[in-house]
């Protein structure tokens, strides 16, 4: 029997409408809770990406400010620029969206942003939150989302064996530091696999819970999935396909149709993991505000 469908444009729906219900209250007391999206360059995937935001934002009630800077920016001009942000108290959330051009540094850059302004869960100090389990830090969004996917869908995810393939800064490492601590909807035995691991299906085998962020699309196969198993698949890649008008299609890094027919749950690309993205960032920002509120 076909695996059951983790739909995440049904569970991102129902996080939104939480979120739209905490900032009627917070406004109620006469707090807006308020996202700055920083843009620099013209990349049309992120400028896309950012207009979703804005309109998510606005749609929850939220204040949204998007600051579109020229590709020409100087190190200099965009941590001025962070900074503005980091002292306007109508701004709770801070995003400077990746990636940047090539002559800037990203690292500088996310470490300029105040913690407490963190909404993406990259500045280091949210980091160390995060793997030590202190929840009043910032989970990055997209691993924030997988582990409510799981939890929402039912997942029993105490003692269960759980393998992440991949293991960046953005999903991979903040993933298995969410999955280890012991608390709700986690308590997982984690192993990560990466570009060095041997054997990468004698692992994914093993796994009752598989989360797949490789950035290689179909590159995990119905053969490597345990029987039974729950399959969250992350990627998202853009493949040729001459049939469609665009000439593309978008896959994950899981093959979903043979992964399909072993798996108990798995996510579909697109439709999966990919909205909640947004639904944590807004997630994110009104606790920024409740924070910065005393709550």
């Amino acid at each position: 029997m076909p695996a059951e469908l983790i739909d995440g444009n049904v569970i991102a729906r129902s996080i939104r409408d939480e979120v739209a219900l905490d900032v009627a209250k917070l406004v109620a007391r006469g707090i807006q809770p308020g996202l700055a999206v920083v843009l620099v360059g013209d990349d049309p995937a992120s400028e896309v990406y950012v207009r979703n935001k804005g309109r998510a934002c606005d749609e929850a009630g939220m204040h949204s400010v998007t600051i579109n800077m020229p590709a020409t920016t100087t190190q200099q001009e965009l941590l001025a620029q962070v900074k503005h942000l980091n002292d306007d108290p109508a701004i709770h959330g801070i995003l400077v969206q990746m990636p940047l051009p090539k002559h800037l540094d990203a690292d500088v850059v996310i470490r300029s942003i105040l913690p407490a302004k963190d909404v993406d869960g990259f500045h280091p100090v949210n980091v160390g939150k995060n793997l030590i389990g202190d929840r009043d830090g910032f989970v990055p969004c997209t691993p924030a989302g997988v582990q409510e996917m799981l939890a929402r869908s039912g997942t029993v995810t105490k003692g269960k064996e759980c393998v992440i393939v991949g293991r960046s800064n953005i999903v991979g490492k903040p993933m298995m530091a969410l999955m280890v601590q012991n608390g709700a909807n986690a308590n997982a035995t984690v192993t990560v696999c990466h570009s060095a691991t041997r054997d990468l299906k004698e692992h994914t085998l093993r796994a009752d819970i598989l989360i797949v962020a490789a950035g290689k699309p179909k590159m995990v196969t119905g053969d490597m999935v345990r029987k039974g198993a729950v399959v969250i698949d992350v990627g998202i890649n853009r493949i040729e396909d001459p049939s469609t008008k665009s000439g593309f299609r978008l896959v994950g890094d899981v093959d979903f149709a043979s992964a399909r027919e072993r798996a108990s749950k798995i996510t579909p690309v697109p439709g999966g993991v990919g909205p909640m993205t947004i639904a944590m960032l807004l997630k994110n920002t009104v606790r920024a505000a409740e924070q910065s509120a005393g709550r």
